[in-house]
């Protein structure tokens, strides 16, 4: 049975995290999140806030690619200067750890622009999951334990770094549907059913037996 790689973009607040992770387990799959950003860090000299902080920066993302491959390489760097550090190195390099990942065993893969590091794979499945703003802002509101306003703060300031992240290193928007095989709007569902319907598409879909 072929591998199978399935990622997911989801927007703040949406529990798309918490969806990928319950389709995980209803498929006995492998899911890498933020906390691979950890490989990156330390190979970079670099904390996880740091990275996040470079990936939100606005660039000329093809000209930033031209220069990090002419005068880099696309697997050197030197640790020591952080100045040097830009979206796409991180991504790049998200990029292979991702691969080497993905040859191992099937996973699912939150976030990271997957759909794109995967695009041209025969065996990848992506998924995009997106909430009403109000509902988001509710459950960032709940979880983190702040007020409706400090929660919609927290929400457009995700998405803007996620928007900018997702253009810089692709040079498409992260809402272009046709970057998708499902498009899911979870308002007012339970991230529970959602996985398991999620988990029988993809086993019809992808012939997954595992």
């Amino acid at each position: 049975m072929n591998k199978i790689i399935i990622t997911i973009n989801r927007e703040c607040g949406s529990r798309g995290g918490r969806i990928a992770h319950l389709l995980g387990e209803n498929l006995g799959l492998k899911v890498y999140d933020r906390l691979m950003l950890d490989s990156i860090a330390e190979k970079f000299d670099m904390t996880v806030e740091h990275i996040e902080r470079v990936k939100a920066q606005k660039t000329n993302w093809w000209s930033d690619f031209c220069r990090f491959y002419q005068q880099f390489g696309a697997v050197s760097y030197s640790p020591g200067n952080k100045s040097e550090v830009t979206p796409i190195k991180i991504y790049n390099a998200e990029a292979r750890l991702l691969q080497e990942l993905a040859e191992k065993d099937s996973c699912i893969i939150i976030g990271r622009a997957g759909f794109h590091i995967f695009r041209e794979n025969p065996n990848a499945l992506h998924l995009l999951i997106i909430a009403d703003h109000e509902a988001r802002i509710k459950n960032i509101a709940q979880r983190q334990n702040l007020s409706y306003e400090d929660a919609a703060a927290v929400v457009d300031k995700v998405d803007r770094e996620r928007d900018t992240f997702v253009k810089n290193v692709t040079g498409t928007s992260r809402y272009d549907a046709r970057n998708y095989n499902f498009t899911l709007n979870v308002t007012g569902l339970q991230p529970e059913k959602v996985a398991m319907f999620l988990a029988e598409q993809i086993r019809h879909k992808m012939e997954f037996n595992k």
